[in-house]
């Protein structure tokens, strides 16, 4: 089905050299005839192990081999490996795509650009290296690949990937059914993880996203389908969960987010039947539709907040048994009449208070950095614009003691009048 997606390129080659090994090589000339790039030929496919030269001479003349062509090596299923040169800077599109015999793969350091679906459906492709020094490819052009050396759709089937640090941004569906990847590291340059990034990577068991990562998944599913994933630390750094995040992770058994996140968007935690508890923290701010739906072992939830009135929660984001949330919910000490009145938290059947200790070790679990909900300071700092009790009922003005301001540039405010 993969080869029948794009049709061949069967244009003709300009030139074919034997390499050193004996192997015929097809070119075409760019650049005016100065320098050339790896073609295919439509009445011989490449097989074997194959190395590709930095240089050529021909007919008395010295070429550099500065690319590989556009589906050069298309459907070569008996090649088997493939030595590519430091002269090279591009991949193009569909290069390599359907060489199932492919086990491994050396990218040079040379390379800025890697075009789209260039190693899709690479089967047999259990390990790729992305050589360092890859630092300048910029494909912010190409809505089909991603920023810092990858190409979308580039490694299908890879067991063990090392992302080298010169690499800034892993963009969307760069990993896309991995099915076969069980480890992976993340290195500190990351600052970026797209949507879809490791959608399907069935075989994926955990994940330790750097704190340098600040961007989760913009567009969601990014580890959506990862059955086998069980366990997943997020750094102080992530601030939001987008949608379909971890959707159908059904051995994920237990997470504790950082307090730092804010959104836990729309089925973020959909399907994780195997979620037995999870902590929210103080920072989360909104919690959307369907966020833990079908969790059907998610037994015990730990919610941070000392204000939940101000924390938006949808009617359906948890499980339900007829039309209430069926999981225990924890709140601190002294807060349970609020959770039982607010919006959204008041559909729990079970709410139960935590003692002081157990609080403080959460609170600590989370780190207790980052951005908060609703913060301690001076009323006379920030522009005021509306003012409410504690339990979110508008006041026409402030009252002696604790109150919550919605300030002009819409966050919300702890203050003591």
């Amino acid at each position: 089905m993969l080869m029948s997606m794009v049709g061949l390129n069967t244009s003709a080659h300009d030139i074919e050299v034997k390499n050193a090994d004996g192997v015929t090589i097809y070119y075409n000339y760019i650049n005016n005839n100065t320098e050339l790039v790896v073609t295919s030929c439509s009445y011989n496919k490449y097989a074997g192990s194959i190395i590709i030269p930095a240089s050529v001479i021909y007919e008395e003349n010295t070429y550099k081999v500065s690319g590989i062509g556009y589906q050069a090596f298309y459907g070569c299923l008996e090649l088997t490996d493939i030595t590519l040169p430091n002269s090279i800077t591009y991949i193009e599109d569909f290069a390599l795509y359907g060489c199932t015999g492919l086990t491994s793969l050396t990218i040079p350091n040379s390379v800025t650009n890697i075009g789209d679906s260039a190693f899709r459906g690479c089967s047999g492709l259990a390990s790729i290296k992305v050589q360092e020094g890859n630092s300048k490819y910029d494909s912010r052009n190409n809505c089909n690949a991603i920023i810092e050396t990858m190409s979308n759709y580039l490694i299908l089937g890879c067991k063990n990937t090392t992302i080298p640090s010169s690499v800034n941004n892993i963009g969307v569906y760069a990993f896309e059914n991995c099915s076969g990847l069980t480890s992976l590291t993340i290195p500190n340059s990351v600052t970026n993880i797209g949507g879809y990034a490791f959608k399907g990577c069935s075989g994926l068991t955990s994940v330790t996203i750097p704190n340098s990562v600040t961007s989760l998944g913009m567009g969601g599913f990014v580890f959506s389908g990862c059955f086998g994933l069980t366990s997943i630390t997020i750094p102080n750094s992530v601030k939001r969960i987008n949608e379909y995040t971890f959707k159908g992770c059904s051995k994920l058994a237990s997470v504790t987010l950082p307090n730092s996140v804010w959104l836990i968007g729309e089925y973020a935690f959909g399907g994780c039947s195997g979620l037995t508890s999870i902590t929210i923290p103080c920072s989360v701010t909104t919690i959307g539709n369907y966020a833990f739906r079908d969790c059907d072992n998610l037994k015990f939830i730990y919610a941070l907040s000392e204000f939940p009135a101000f924390v938006s929660l949808e009617d359906d984001s948890f499980p339900i048994s007829q039309s209430h949330f069926k999981s225990t919910l924890f709140v601190k000490k002294g807060l349970k009449e609020l959770y039982s009145q607010a919006d959204g938290w008041k559909n729990f059947i079970d709410i139960r208070e935590m003692t002081d200790e157990q609080y403080e070790e959460l609170v600590k679990k989370t780190n207790g950095e980052g951005e908060t909900a609703v913060k301690v300071i001076s009323a006379y700092n920030f522009n005021e614009t509306t003012s409410f009790s504690i339990d979110g009922k508008q006041l026409s003005q402030p009252q002696k003691g604790l109150n919550i301001l919605k300030m002009s540039d819409g966050t919300t405010r702890k203050v003591v009048k």
